[in-house]
């Protein structure tokens, strides 16, 4: 990654090397969703005194830049943080949901019900609530970068997956490495995440970014070389987590990414004699094939094995989706607050479900933010899909420039993201917030007459 130009305003340059120190937090902490993770406070701790250095030594702030995805991020803080006010007996008791903790009160011997916020769980929104500060930090230093600035975090954030792969590349290998600061799981193949599906989706990204990176400037060189070398070990690293939701994900995210640099591969290829060119194009793709083929053959691909021995009723998964669907109408309109899964599900939880093990998520994000948020988490996932499908048909009909390519990219993660989270719960992680709020801005842009 070349460093930033001295041209670059003041503002930018400070922006940058902020979101950079963050990130880089974000890649050594924020790789766990659970609230006593010890990450948890190094990553919160990190993101406000990086808001407040900003703060204090940044000129300006272009807000406009950044304009839709605060709207939408700060409807959400805005969301969480009214779950938490007291609310007056007369209001609380005739919320839907709560006849438990009513009837808990009386068996307590209190005479009047006492005020209490919207959440049954107030501990747990209050930590959901104290965890936007990373996206919301994240999003403040995007604002002033320029769009050369957006592909040096590209580039920072490959480095970072490229780390996270070989961070996993060691684990696969036998490496006993316990991260002191994330909950993760001696044996499993997780690299800088607590969870092997978060590194899974992490580097399924990196698939889309690599390509996108490599191609950004017309023609051969080491980049594209670099790229095709990055796509191949991201593709096979999926394979060794035994994720197979990030199978999925990898394999759709390759697919959109080459439908986007489809134009560029083929402008490249026109360049070289024609033999040289399908020489280039069927090596490179038998190649990929090969590598890819080899690591089934031997055995090397845990995703595909586990795939393979997957059954409906040993998925947890499965089971808790119809629950969860089932407790959602309990709770509605109002919601049962968010970060409040774990009590919510224990009160409603069927016999057949009991385990020794807790269920912490529904491992099914678009219902449980429905479940927490009630309809006002309903209209937010509404309102944001909206925007993100209308912005996506702007950016993938528009004539291919590198504006338009970082635009696609941020199409293409926010799909790899919303696929993840019908399996899982990625954007709980600090690193995926973050990404999510890049990938967000890079949807946002409008094609510049000079790129700066």
């Amino acid at each position: 990654m070349r460093p930033v130009p001295s041209s670059t305003p003041l503002d930018a340059r400070l922006s940058f090397w902020m979101l950079a120190a963050l990130l880089a937090v974000l890649w050594i902490a924020g790789g766990a969703s659970r609230a006593d993770a010890s990450g948890q406070v190094i990553v919160r701790l990190a993101a406000w005194i990086i808001l407040v250095i900003y703060i204090l030594v940044t000129p300006k702030f272009e807000w406009r830049a950044i304009r839709m995805p605060a709207v939408l991020l700060g409807a959400g803080v805005i969301i969480v943080a009214l779950q938490l006010v007291p609310l007056p007996p007369a209001v609380w008791t005739q919320l839907p949901g709560r006849d438990v903790l009513i009837q808990a009160a009386v068996v307590a011997g209190e005479t009047e019900q006492p005020w209490r916020p919207l959440s049954i769980s107030p501990g747990a929104t209050d930590n959901a609530l104290n965890s936007l500060v990373v996206p919301t930090v994240t999003l403040v230093l995007l604002a002033n970068l320029t769009r050369r600035q957006h592909w040096q975090v590209a580039a920072l954030l490959i480095a970072l997956m490229f780390a996270s792969a070989v961070y996993g590349l060691l684990q696969f290998s036998g490496a006993r490495i316990d991260h002191p600061l994330l909950n993760d799981v001696r044996g499993m193949v997780s690299g800088s995440f607590a969870n092997r599906n978060h590194l899974a989706l992490f580097l399924a990204a990196g698939c889309a970014l690599a390509p996108a990176w490599a191609l950004k400037d017309e023609g051969i060189h080491w980049k594209t070389l670099a790229g095709i070398g990055l796509l191949v070990f991201f593709a096979l690293m999926i394979l060794g987590t035994g994720s197979r939701g990030g199978m999925l994900v990898g394999a759709t995210a390759i697919a959109v990414t080459l439908l986007s640099v489809g134009g560029r591969v083929y402008r490249l290829l026109a360049r070289l004699p024609r033999k040289y060119a399908i020489g280039l194009g069927v090596s490179t793709a038998a190649s990929f094939i090969g590598i890819i083929t080899l690591s089934i053959v031997l055995d090397r691909a845990r995703s595909i094995k586990r795939f393979e021995n997957l059954s409906a009723q040993d998925d947890l998964r499965s089971q808790i989706a119809p629950v969860v669907a089932d407790i959602i109408p309990r709770y509605s309109p109002a919601g049962s607050g968010f970060g409040a899964f774990d009590p919510v599900f224990r009160i409603s939880e069927p016999d057949h479900l009991l385990m020794f093990k807790y269920v912490n998520h529904a491992h099914n994000d678009w219902l449980e933010i429905v479940l927490d948020g009630g309809l006002a988490g309903a209209m937010l996932i509404a309102a944001s899909l909206a925007w993100i499908v209308w912005r996506s048909l702007i950016a993938w009909k528009r004539p291919d420039g590198r504006d338009t390519l970082l635009a696609r990219t941020g199409s293409i993660l926010l799909l790899l993201f919303g696929m993840a989270s019908f399996v899982d719960y990625p954007a709980r992680t600090p690193m995926i917030m973050s990404l999510v709020v890049i990938a967000a801005v890079w949807l946002s842009f409008e094609p510049q007459k000079a790129t700066s």
